[in-house]
């Protein structure tokens, strides 16, 4: 992106329309592309409400997609999410929503596989220090602590 480029309001629109159709955003992301291409705050807040009025921005959506996505393919478990959502200052009501999309039934086939998939592949002798392993790797991916030691003791007895 030129750095001396200039954009009016028009061009801005536009921009991020195409930017937000490509993909969810949240308004944060948003907020800052506009930043970045030097827009005053009157035009970032006119851009802003454009794009929720015409439905290119939603934050309930970006939460929905986020969480899907995220946990799908990266496995990462509620706290992670969570963290993750509030650091793009979503509202909790959307977090709430968004974390509605997670079946239950998938969350534990979840955890219970990569419980698995983790001691496999954890080559530590000692039994306290492998379990220490597996649980510091799924506390880093979000998952609820107290799941883990739940699913985690049904394995290494």
């Amino acid at each position: 992106m030129d750095v001396h480029k200039t954009y009016t309001v028009e061009e801005a629109k536009r921009k991020l329309e195409r930017y937000c159709a490509y993909q969810e955003r949240c308004h944060k992301e948003v907020r800052n592309k506009l930043k970045d291409m030097r827009m005053i705050p009157e035009a970032i807040d006119v851009v802003l409400v454009h794009l929720i009025q015409h439905n290119f921005l939603n934050e309930e959506r970006f939460a929905k997609a986020f969480v899907r996505g995220k946990f799908r393919i990266k496995n990462w478990g509620k706290n992670r999410l969570v963290r993750e959502l509030k650091f793009r200052e979503i509202s909790k009501y959307s977090i709430d929503e968004a974390l509605k999309e997670i079946d239950l039934d998938d969350y534990y086939e979840t955890l219970d596989a990569l419980i698995v998939k983790r001691i496999n592949m954890v080559k530590e002798k000692d039994h306290y220090k492998k379990k220490k392993k597996v649980v510091d790797y799924l506390l880093y991916r979000g998952w609820e602590s107290h799941l883990i030691y739940e699913k985690l003791n049904a394995y290494m007895k």
